[in-house]
């Protein structure tokens, strides 16, 4: 029985996700090749504005089953001349399917698929969007909490670490950082130029036992 889903088929999923797609204002998408050595994946890579995202993601999860959002990285770009902000976000087309289940709890059919029957919109695929965003001191996109449940975790972190806003989400809150952590403040922005925020504690370590870095001391 096939269990990987071969590189041609995967091919050409994301050649047919993309056609499509594609047809979307503010959306620009091409398939991406990489090569581990043993294995090559094609990616379906799409840049699209902030105003597309919320058609071109509603488009993804309902036309083309894209199940699963992975992850979502947010990324401060000061000095660029292209864009100020952008949000990157991974997801995947699993094709996992619950399996029925009977009245008493026990499974009716194994939910076991042959790689090789797959077609179409049930190969398993990956997507990377990126949105840049302009220079601006309120940078935010929609929020995709209410179709992507993977999303939820990953927009709190984001905006926690980064300050990008995610219009629509509902229960937005630090999440790594301290919830008294002052408004404005997102460490991961370039103008914070902080390394160790006071604390000296992370280098008392069994390894180095009041081990202080190389420039401790110093104003950061």
């Amino acid at each position: 029985m096939g269990k990987r889903v071969s590189a041609e088929s995967q091919k050409e999923a994301v050649l047919q996700i993309l056609e499509d797609l594609s047809q979307i204002e503010g959306v620009e998408a091409e398939i991406l090749t990489k090569n581990n050595g043993t294995q090559t994946r094609h990616i379906a890579y799409i840049n699209c504005s902030p105003e597309s995202w919320r058609e071109l993601a509603e488009c993804m999860k309902y036309d083309h089953h894209i199940d699963y959002c992975s992850m979502i990285t947010g990324i401060h770009w000061p000095e660029s001349a292209e864009k100020n902000w952008e949000v990157v976000y991974h997801f995947l087309r699993t094709g996992v399917i619950d399996p029925k289940i009977s009245p008493n709890g026990s499974t009716i059919t194994p939910n076991i698929t042959d790689t090789r029957d797959l077609s179409g919109k049930d190969v398993p695929i990956e997507v990377q969007v990126n949105i840049a965003i302009p220079e601006t001191r309120t940078p935010s996109v929609a929020s995709v909490q209410d179709i992507w449940i993977g999303a939820d975790w990953n927009e709190k972190e984001t905006w926690d670490l980064v300050g990008i806003d995610f219009d629509g989400h509902r229960g937005m809150r630090r999440v790594l950082n301290p919830h008294e952590t002052p408004p404005g403040y997102h460490p991961l922005q370039k103008q914070h130029k902080l390394r160790y925020h006071g604390f000296e504690e992370m280098y008392d370590d069994a390894q180095g036992f009041l081990r202080k870095a190389p420039d401790a001391g110093r104003v950061k």
